[in-house]
């Protein structure tokens, strides 16, 4: 469902992805970890059609995220850790809006919103003004609008920032309900805690290169770490020690 071929992302001097490339299948549960500055926000907006690469292709659902966006965005959805919402518009106005952009009528608004609606306690909100409300609000705002039209993809970075402990444990359960089901999920996030719990694969990024990926296992078996936390600290400051006596020597 998503195809990575090769991607290079450069702004100036600085690369930023370096020639990553992976595979995620449909129905998938990928997690993706980095420390700051890793690549992993860049990657997910050449993944999203946000950003062009500087070179390598981006696919999802077998079209070309460069060449057709108009299919690829009927098929995936995003949210950005601070998504853009419409401020003057209510959560119900908002969630109608979107509904029509993907050419649904009234009544499927109302069907695919009746379950996800009270799961994100949005009830009190949805004649309010979206500027009216919290980070965390407009936050399950955004994840409601993006499942109303069911993605095949769907694509979030640090959904968990703003979300108190149990909408965090709600998006959880809504994003493996949906994946069991079919849905392709691709989660950047800062927690090992989060990918531990519902990733069926890890990938780590790093100074722009995917340098591990596989299941919570594998990635253990690879560092001989028994700890998530501590494979990941591992990994990633293996490559940091690399890239420096790359640049000694270079010097």
């Amino acid at each position: 469902m998503i195809e990575l071929n090769n991607l290079v992302k450069n702004f100036g001097d600085l690369t930023a992805v370096d020639d990553l490339s992976l595979t995620v299948k449909k129905g998938e549960f990928f997690a993706v970890l980095g420390p700051n500055a890793a690549g992993k926000t860049t990657t997910i907006k050449m993944l999203v059609g946000l950003i062009a690469p500087n070179s390598g292709t981006v696919k999802v659902c077998g079209f070309d995220v460069q060449e057709e966006p108009m299919e690829v965005r009927k098929r995936i959805a995003y949210v950005p850790d601070f998504p853009f919402l419409y401020d003057k518009l209510t959560p119900w106005e908002f969630f109608r809006f979107t509904g029509q952009l993907f050419q649904m009528d009234e009544e499927d608004i109302q069907s695919r919103t009746r379950d996800l609606i009270p799961r994100f306690s949005l009830e009190p909100y949805l004649s309010k003004r979206i500027e009216s409300l919290s980070h965390g609000t407009r936050q399950r705002i955004a994840i409601v609008s993006a499942l109303m039209h069911n993605p095949d993809v769907f694509v979030l970075d640090e959904p968990m920032v703003g979300l108190d402990p149990h909408h965090q444990f709600i998006l959880k359960e809504v994003l493996k309900e949906r994946a069991a089901e079919g849905m392709t999920v691709f989660l950047s996030t800062h927690q090992l805690s989060v990918a531990e719990e519902v990733a069926d694969r890890i990938g780590i990024v790093h100074m722009g290169k995917l340098v591990a990926v596989g299941t919570e296992k594998e990635l253990l078996d690879r560092s001989n770490n028994a700890a998530l936390e501590a494979t990941f600290l591992a990994l990633t400051r293996e490559e940091s020690d690399v890239a420096v006596e790359r640049q000694l020597h270079q010097g």
